[in-house]
């Protein structure tokens, strides 16, 4: 069925090591592969893990990437000092699931993010067999998921992947999630001006969408794969806006990298 995230020590050096020496803490028990999390508790690469191998140092040199990290409800406080002192300058924190849940701490994770000087984003865990897409984008919309031109806000995020409460895509052919994505999408762009960002993993996109291509030319991709590259991305897309590279501890969040300069970032989060 569904692991829950792998937590690890790290062993590094270089240029990240700053950074990743602040994510050592103890392991904590798996749970149970038979065992079904309860509703809400997902998160961004919740399935990635299970599904597509385990955590890496990346290849690309980091002088060219701009240094982010996404959380969740189960981080609660994060050391947002700490990971700026060690070169994050962007974050997402979860605001919503389905059209049931709101991530409790959400408020104090985007304005802390905020507060040091991050560019900070919000991004919807979907959950495809329990409303449609427009629904669940105006749920997300309407509880922290929208956008402003402020330089510091980044645009939404559809976190699309392994369904952690039964089958893998949540019930639906190809071209019904591809219909699923287009209208939360669709009504995401109607709602706040911007195309939102689409997170997902290769292997879940070519089983679950047929590998569609439609959506490469409008929606940024957030890539997620744990190794030192991002690898073969989904049809559509040439190259990646976002890469989640790694899991990681507990009161973190997981490491990502902005493909691009912090002024690119900048521009990014502009429109």
């Amino acid at each position: 069925m569904f692991l829950h995230r792998c937590r690890s020590r790290w062993s590094v050096t270089g240029a990240l090591s700053g950074l990743l020496l602040i994510l050592s803490i103890p392991s904590a028990p798996q749970s149970s592969a038979e065992s079904i999390p309860e509703r809400g508790s997902a998160y961004m690469g919740m399935g990635v893990l299970a599904h597509d191998g385990a955590d890496a140092t990346p290849s690309v040199s980091r002088a060219t990437q701009t240094e982010g990290v996404d959380v969740a409800s189960y981080q609660g406080d994060v050391a947002w000092s700490t990971l700026w002192g060690n070169g994050v300058r962007w974050a997402y924190a979860k605001a919503t699931e389905g059209t049931y849940y709101t991530n409790p701490s959400f408020a104090s994770q985007y304005a802390g993010s905020y507060d040091v000087g991050m560019i900070r984003g919000a991004y919807h865990f979907a959950t495809p067999d329990t409303t449609n897409g427009a629904t669940q984008a105006d749920y997300f919309v309407d509880h922290g998921g929208g956008w402003s031109k402020d330089g510091r806000t980044l645009p939404g995020v559809l976190d699309i992947e392994w369904n952690p409460y039964g089958d893998a895509c949540y019930g639906k052919s190809n071209s019904g999630m591809v219909t699923w994505v287009r209208d939360f999408l669709n009504r995401y762009k109607d709602r706040t001006g911007r195309n939102a960002v689409i997170y997902t993993a290769t292997s879940w996109w070519s089983e679950c969408t047929g590998d569609y291509s439609g959506f490469g030319a409008t929606n940024p991709l957030w890539i997620a794969r744990y190794a030192s590259t991002a690898g073969t991305l989904p049809s559509g897309w040439s190259t990646y806006t976002m890469w989640q590279y790694t899991s990681s501890g507990e009161t973190v969040g997981d490491l990502d990298r902005f493909n691009g300069s912090l002024d690119k970032l900048k521009g990014f989060a502009t429109g």
